[in-house]
């Protein structure tokens, strides 16, 4: 299934007719290992307004689809709640509203600009008059034509961008104005830059000309004049580079390494401004650079990053493409960027101009199995065919091998998306029908395997208008409204957004076990299909239970540990059962008794819809961490049950998975605990009193006679030593008492005030502003001015529990 690359090996053979048959047997035989089977998943996501725009999908690498509207940018985040027992798919729901004011690009001061459009409006020259009336550029809001409303693209930056280590949002409107936004707070979303105001007035003041020897711009009152001042700030696209290092010296000369991005903008007549942004990203006083490159392509249609990495050099460039035809590479010189090159001159990638326009380019990075080395794998939509190029740097230099795949789609591809992880390639027309698109190297270049996924077999009859990929490949996002039916077209359009599996629950599992990046948050995606494969099974199947025990015996890492309790607390929520009655209303009926999961007796599906016990009407245990409430609901239960006796098996089953993620989250914690007091070992002159209540954890982490881990205790001997007697107590901010630490999750002085503890630094958080990680498992305090550099640090990290980001 997927992407994988089963079939990399086979080589060309000479062609004689045995050969062939041979040939179109085996690739018979190839692409019956790579069949894909596409599910629904629930739930599709009605939109409130028309998709609009060119490739209206785009998926980030933090989990969340952005849908260009004709009112707004619909932001679908994508949760792998541990909280919730239902199968369908968690989604949160925000939105980027459109701007209320049509933007009027700056071409000169506004006095002369309203007279030129009046001049213009009543020319006698008819191709003056009704060019000008005509352009929605000159004229966004339209007078006598509908007002430009709505979104053209969106794109989202790399993780790491925003002030909360996420990914940033850039939205062209319709009407042009390009904007980037930022998601700080979960529920609205502040824009932070408007970019085409900046950029107009950097342009006025440079008076219009791109570079000093430019030769003077004619007067605003000619005709092309105004129409060169609003094509050279028009956006047709933009896109975000990988992020880089750049070096800022500081007062006392000392040099450090600061993260920034690059923005490239590629506007109608072919320049291309590549904005260079500070990280984290917080408005107009992060700009760090502005410059313009001119590409020479016109009439521009699609642009994206070229980022190559060759012998630990990375080269840089910027792929556009032209609605006429050609696509080729511009260099970018980045300045300040550490260990950038680029070419030395353009490179043509297909050169004819046979108004086959450009629609959508992707550049995948990928390993060459045989040039053992890597190379850059450009594909670009034209038309209905995909053009395809392999880019590999050699000692002979740059080889570039292209060629097209025809044959894929009878209508023109109208959005096409990638799997950046194994290079496999989506692409899809209007008609509904998706292709998959597997590269496969040959000795020289490559070749494509490809099959068609029905969406119609999905979903009924639809009509796609765009497809986007989740970031490590599960599933496929897709924008429909209805097709035809009996041969006609649908009344009105309902447009939705709806998800398609693209991996099986095995390939998630094994992806997630052999995952590089360790970070369940960065793979939602794939988490959640092994979550929905639990809550319906009901178990965790055994093959991945024995996989990540092994994984955890041989391994140190703490990511194993997070999937285990990950997979645990699925489990649990998968136990449990809905309250089916309200939970307000009184109950007058008796309890229904249910028998199921006792020895002897076969389960059926029917028994586990029914349910399990009241359990669920308490919080869950991710969320309370204490057992009291435990024990009170296995007494209910066990009373309910008692004239049945069919009831305890599934108490102590999930008694017993409960004490388990107990156990996985101990462990999780003194992992951190240890972490946190190397930093305080590492980072304390003498005794000082640094925020951290050091003798507390030591003494908890001490407390346990079964936990013996011989690091912890040099460590904490160590530490002592440098503490000699003093021990620095916590005191609680309304009665002053001492604060014990008896409890990793919270603290409860002696007048019974409960603080809730930082599971990042394990202070007690006494203020009442505190920030949450994305599932509700932990908080953390904010960071004081006062904080030394290395709390500041620690206190940027993800949630130990769920590695998701916190708020």
């Amino acid at each position: 299934g997927g992407g994988n690359m089963a079939a990399a090996g086979r080589e060309e053979p000479p062609l004689g007719l045995e050969v062939v048959v041979e040939e179109a047997a085996a690739a018979a035989a190839a692409s019956v290992g790579f069949r894909l089977t596409a599910v629904r998943r629930e739930p599709a996501v009605r939109l409130q307004h028309g998709a609009s725009g060119l490739e209206p999908l785009a998926w980030s690498e933090d989990h969340r689809v952005s849908v260009s509207t004709a009112r707004s940018i619909a932001v679908l985040e994508q949760l792998s709640d541990v909280h919730s027992g239902g199968q369908d798919m968690v989604i949160h729901r925000t939105a980027v509203p459109a701007p209320g004011a049509a933007c009027l690009l700056k071409v000169g001061p506004k006095k002369e600009v309203a007279e030129c459009k009046e001049k213009f409006a009543s020319s006698m020259d008819p191709t003056v008059s009704q060019t000008f009336m005509l352009d929605r550029v000159f004229n966004p809001e339209g007078k006598s034509l509908t007002p430009m409303r709505g979104f053209k693209y969106s794109s989202w930056s790399p993780l790491g961008c925003d002030a909360n280590g996420r990914c940033l949002l850039a939205a062209l409107t319709m009407d042009n104005r390009l904007t980037i936004h930022a998601n700080l707070n979960r529920l609205q979303w502040v824009q932070l830059v408007d970019l085409t105001e900046i950029y107009g007035e950097r342009l006025y003041e440079a008076s219009y000309k791109l570079c000093k020897a430019d030769t003077p711009c004619g007067e605003l009152g000619d005709f092309p004049e105004f129409q060169r001042r609003h094509s050279m700030q028009t956006p047709v696209r933009m896109e975000w580079s990988g992020i880089c290092t750049t070096q800022q010296v500081k007062h006392n000369n000392e040099c450090r390494d600061v993260g920034s991005v690059l923005l490239a903008v590629l506007f109608e007549n072919g320049n291309i401004a590549v904005w260079q942004f500070q990280l984290p990203f917080l408005g107009k006083e992060s700009i760090t650079s502005c410059n313009t490159i001119e590409s020479g392509i016109s009439s521009p249609s699609v642009l994206s990053w070229w980022e190559y990495e060759h012998s630990n050099r990375k080269m840089s460039g910027l792929i556009v493409g032209s609605a006429y035809g050609p696509v080729k590479i511009i260099p970018v010189n980045l300045k300040a960027v550490k260990g950038y090159f680029t070419l030395r001159q353009p490179v043509v990638l297909w050169q004819e101009m046979d108004q086959l326009p450009v629609h959508s380019i992707k550049c995948i990075p990928l390993y060459h199995p045989y040039q053992k080395r890597s190379c850059s794998l450009v594909v670009a939509a034209r038309g209905p065919y995909v053009f395809w190029c392999l880019l590999l740097i050699s000692k002979a230099g740059l080889n570039v091998h292209n060629s097209h795949v025809t044959g894929l789609h009878s209508l023109p591809i109208v959005s096409m998306t990638a799997d950046k992880q194994n290079g496999t390639v989506y692409t899809c027309s209007s008609d509904g029908k998706v292709r998959q698109l597997i590269p496969i190297f040959t000795d020289v270049a490559l070749k494509f395997e490809h099959q068609l996924i029905k969406l119609s077999e999905v979903f009924g009859s639809v009509r796609t208008h765009g497809i986007a990929v989740s970031p490590c490949g599960a599933y496929l996002a897709v924008v429909t409204t209805e097709g035809m039916a009996n041969g006609l077209h649908p009344v009105n359009k309902n447009y939705q957004v709806q998800f398609v599996t693209l991996k099986t629950f095995e390939e998630a599992a094994a992806q997630l076990l052999e995952s590089s990046v360790q970070n369940l948050f960065r793979q939602v995606d794939l988490t959640d299909l092994v979550r929905w494969k639990i809550l319906k099974d009901k178990h965790i199947p055994q093959f991945l239970q024995e996989a990540l025990d092994k994984k955890i015996e041989s391994c140190g890492s703490t990511y194993f540990w997070r999937f285990k309790l990950f997979l645990l607390r699925i489990l649990y929520q998968s136990m449990q059962k809905a309250p089916s009655e309200v939970m307000w209303r009184p109950s007058h009926e008796d309890a229904k008794i249910l028998i199921s999961d006792s020895p002897g007796m076969g389960s059926t599906e029917d028994d586990q819809e029914e349910g399990t016990s009241k359990q669920a009407s308490k919080q869950s245990l991710g969320d309370t961490g204490k057992s009291v409430d435990v024990d009170d609901t296995a007494e209910d239960s066990v009373h309910q049950s008692s004239d049945a006796g069919g009831r305890e098996p599934m108490v102590e089953k999930l008694l017993e998975i409960q004490a388990q993620i107990e156990a996985v989250e101990m462990h999780l914690t003194r992992e951190h605990m240890k972490r946190v007091l190397g930093e305080v070992y590492l980072h304390t002159w003498i005794t000082e009193n640094t925020s951290i209540p050091t003798r507390g954890v030591c003494d908890f982490l001490m407390s346990d006679d079964g936990y013996d881990d011989r690091t912890a205790r040099v460590l904490i001997g160590h530490i002592l030593k440098k503490m000699n007697k003093q021990t620095f107590p916590e005191h609680c901010s309304l009665c002053k008492e001492i604060l014990p630490f008896t409890d990793r999750k919270q603290a409860v002085c002696s007048n019974g005030h409960i603080w809730l503890r930082c599971f990042l630094t394990y202070q007690s958080c006494q203020s009442l502003v505190y920030r949450r990680c994305l599932l509700h498992d932990s908080i953390a305090r904010h960071p004081t001015p006062e904080d030394p550099e290395w709390i500041k640090r620690l206190l940027q990290g993800p949630c130990t529990f769920c590695d998701s980001p916190v708020f």
